[in-house]
């Protein structure tokens, strides 16, 4: 992790006039079906796909995230160790050390399977720095893409073995696992080993620069992995209350390490390349130069008044600089963010933590697409929770906007709820439903209501689609307004919720 880097600048407001008439579509395109393990792991009788309990019990072990072997996630630390003590001590970017450390990972993935490339950094990198390394498991949505990344290069003044060997070390057995494992996925994994992050995360940056606006949205989320070892660290997550960060969370809260934000990290690793392009972003980090409080002390352990790191970008960050309980809680914590995210749940899972991305709003506008000027914090309107939402009508003028998201609608649900909050503001009057907000799933109207609806605040509705469960269907919601007197339809927390 480089010493500093600016932060980000916040989107403006949006003005919109609200006097008069609209219209609405949000459109929903709901996921395929989910499938259980793959064919190759499965007995005769599963192959018949017979709905037994005993199969509905193989499905759910083989899409369950696994354990990562952290011995084998310390070996490849030794082979980086190893890799700087044989070029002056170090892993720089612009050193044989880098290009060596480039070619270690590279190896390991091509023999599991993975479509590896060298991506050579043409602009903005440090004079002679090495390539990116990206490697792309090749299975499922290729238009539904996971990154995890992790700096591969090192200080000049050290092997950087907790930073950042440790972020490197613990991905790359996380993608390993998932070669052996070899899950039916249900989305697109891709893995980024950044070269002159060290710089000021020149690596990244030119990635995200090289790539075209549709390859920008394929990209549900991006999680980094900087710093998972310090020896006298504490549990940190990026944007811990982001759904994106939900997974990452959920498996630290599961330990009970109640983690906090990564603030020291904030605009210094990796992921905040992503960020400025409006990707939403998470990862761990264990701390690096920044002093542990007494209150983290008591929580977590560890000396109160000391670094997080206290080798961070020095000389003996080696391998006696590694803590090997928080590098198997990162490493493990990766690989169930992994199969939360993007490995298709087994037949008879009601599994639903990604199934609407980004439904409040907060991490910009994708995954969804359309009219997305109407998703912000604008002035007029609030939001039901944090400060964004989708405001949609009330114009003044008859006019249609439209925003719509691909999900997954799970399989397995004894019910499937599509839930949304929604503020309707009118200027109408009395009982007549001028303006309509129309529910839909392939057609079939699940509920109707309009401005007699209004309230002064937001309310929960929902709406039952568990008739479509394993299905790809289309939701959409219409709003339709006459020619006087606005109704605005502003709507915030978007979910499909299983149980």
């Amino acid at each position: 992790m480089p010493l500093a880097h600016p932060t980000a600048t916040p989107q403006g407001d949006k003005v919109k006039r609200r006097l008069a008439v609209a219209s609405l579509t949000l459109a929903v395109t709901l996921g395929v079906a989910t499938l259980p393990a793959t064919a190759a792991d499965a007995t005769p009788a599963q192959r018949t796909r017979a709905h037994t309990a005993q199969d509905t019990a193989a499905a759910r072990t083989a899409a369950a995230p696994p354990d990562v072997d952290v011995t084998k996630v310390t070996a490849h630390l030794g082979e980086l160790s190893a890799i700087a003590g044989r070029n002056g001590g170090n892993r720089r970017a612009t050193g044989q050390g880098y290009d060596d450390s480039v070619a270690y990972v590279k190896g390991r993935l091509q023999a599991a399977g993975y479509t590896v490339t060298e991506q050579p950094c043409t602009s903005g990198c440090t004079s002679g720095a090495g390539p990116n390394l990206i490697a792309e498991w090749p299975h499922g949505d290729a238009n539904r893409v996971y990154m995890f990344g992790a700096h591969l290069d090192s200080v000049s003044a050290g092997p950087g073995m907790n930073d950042n060997g440790s972020g490197s070390a613990a991905l790359l057995e996380t993608a390993l696992t998932l070669a052996r494992q070899n899950p039916a996925m249900r989305d697109r994994v891709r893995f980024a080993w950044w070269t002159d992050e060290e710089q000021g995360l020149n690596g990244s940056d030119f990635y995200v620069r090289s790539l075209s606006s549709t390859a920008r949205a394929r990209i549900q989320a991006y999680y980094n992995f900087d710093m998972v070892a310090s020896v006298n660290g504490g549990y940190f997550v990026n944007h811990i209350t982001s759904p994106a960060a939900a997974p990452m969370k959920e498996y630290w809260d599961s330990l009970g390490l109640r983690p906090e934000e990564n603030t020291e990290g904030a605009g210094r690793s990796d992921d905040y390349s992503f960020e400025q392009v409006g990707i939403p972003t998470s990862g761990y980090a264990m701390g690096a130069g920044a002093r542990k409080t007494s209150a983290q002390a008591t929580k977590w352990g560890g000396t109160a008044g000391t670094a997080y790191d206290p080798c961070y970008h020095r000389a003996c960050d080696t391998l006696s600089n590694i803590n090997t309980t928080g590098l198997d809680r990162a490493a493990d914590g990766i690989a169930h963010t992994l199969w939360r995210q993007a490995v298709r749940t087994g037949t008879g899972e009601c599994g639903t933590a990604d199934a609407m991305a980004n439904g409040g709003f907060e991490n910009g506008t994708s995954p969804w697409t359309g009219d997305t000027g109407s998703i912000g914090a604008h002035a007029g309107q609030s939001a039901h929770t944090g400060t964004r939402f989708a405001w949609l009508a009330g114009y003044g003028s008859t006019r249609t906007e439209t925003i719509s998201q691909t999900v997954t609608v799970p399989s397995g649900c004894t019910r499937v709820t599509l839930g949304y909050w929604l503020h309707i503001d009118t200027d109408e009057s009395g009982s007549t439903p001028y303006d309509t907000f129309t529910v839909k799933a392939d057609g079939s109207t699940l509920a109707t209501l309009s401005n007699a609806d209004a309230r002064s605040g937001y309310v929960q509705r929902s709406a039952d689609l568990t008739a479509f469960a394993g299905r790809q269907v289309t939701v959409t919601f219409t709003a339709t307004e006459d020619a006087s007197l606005q109704t605005g339809f502003v709507v915030d927390d978007v979910t499909l919720q299983g149980g």
